[in-house]
């Protein structure tokens, strides 16, 4: 989902607006559909490379562990690109406006990235880990994909305050059920904190929006991220630790920035009261 509600731009014409050759405006796709499609582009490459890199090698056992590592990585750098493309397209969407298709477009493509290709990269952990536990991991797959699809549904049809999400949002949850499973903690803890993240993604725990200062964290955020996927990739010094720190920094940013909304409603609520208490003591 978008910085900015893509449902709440204005279309470049109504739905039956023709040009002179015959195509309607609303088919036409504006630059920000463009960042849009580019999401879920980095979404099936990131399905793409999990299966080729990860899967495959596994159930021919032929897979080097170095080669096997690379293409991990770069089916979640290919996540966070797509988040980085997810993060402009609301913001692009607003300076140069947007097509008609641009709200749905941008739930589609979320699908993808956020939900399908997390998903199936929990479900191919679970087949790398041994027999025993596919049956479970594909659970948690399947939890973390209907989580998504609620989250989306729910964005599309939930006015919410200005500046708040409800719930986790969708490519904040994917990158952190990602993180989860690059810890490499036992199977047990492992399984119940993706689902402790899908569980946060339905619920109605509050995040802010990242917008102004929050979005510029995030960004940077991203890029540092992948830096340290880079880093463990090709088997830099220290790679494997800056990794672990950045995926146990994930976490504790998933179970804090809710903070923030928190701090901000109650601030508000105390501005509120103390004007209210203002406007009573007036004669």
């Amino acid at each position: 989902m978008t910085v900015i509600d893509r449902k709440s731009t204005v279309s470049w014409a109504a739905e039956d607006d023709e040009e002179p050759d015959g195509l309607p405006l609303s088919m036409r796709l504006s630059i920000a559909d463009t960042l849009t499609l580019s999401n879920a582009t980095c979404g099936f490459l990131a399905v793409y490379f999990t299966t080729t890199g990860v899967l495959i090698p596994h159930l021919l056992d032929q897979g080097d562990v170095g080669v096997v590592r690379n293409n991990a990585a770069t089916a979640v750098l290919l996540m966070l690109l797509a988040s980085v493309f997810d993060l402009f397209d609301g913001l692009v969407a607003r300076k140069l406006r947007s097509s008609a298709m641009g709200a749905e477009l941008d739930n589609l493509s979320d699908l993808i990235s956020f939900g399908l290709a997390p998903a199936y990269f929990v479900l191919v952990w679970g087949m790398v880990a041994g027999d025993i536990h596919e049956p479970l991991s594909a659970l948690a797959a399947i939890t973390v994909l209907l989580a998504v699809v609620l989250r989306l549904a729910r964005f599309s049809c939930v006015t919410m305050p200005h500046g708040v999400f409800q719930g986790m949002p969708s490519p904040f949850g994917a990158l952190t059920v990602v993180s989860i499973v690059l810890l490499e903690l036992p199977f047990t803890p492992t399984l119940l904190a993706i689902l402790g993240v899908a569980w946060l993604m339905v619920s109605r725990v509050e995040y802010p929006k990242p917008r102004g200062t929050l979005a510029v964290a995030m960004l940077s955020w991203i890029v540092l991220s992948m830096a340290l996927l880079t880093a463990w990739a090709f088997d830099a010094p220290g790679g494997e630790l800056m990794l672990q720190t950045g995926c146990s920094l994930q976490l504790v940013l998933g179970a804090v920035i809710p903070l923030f909304a928190m701090v901000r409603r109650v601030y508000a609520f105390r501005d509120n009261r103390r004007e209210a208490r203002a406007d009573a003591a007036r004669p």
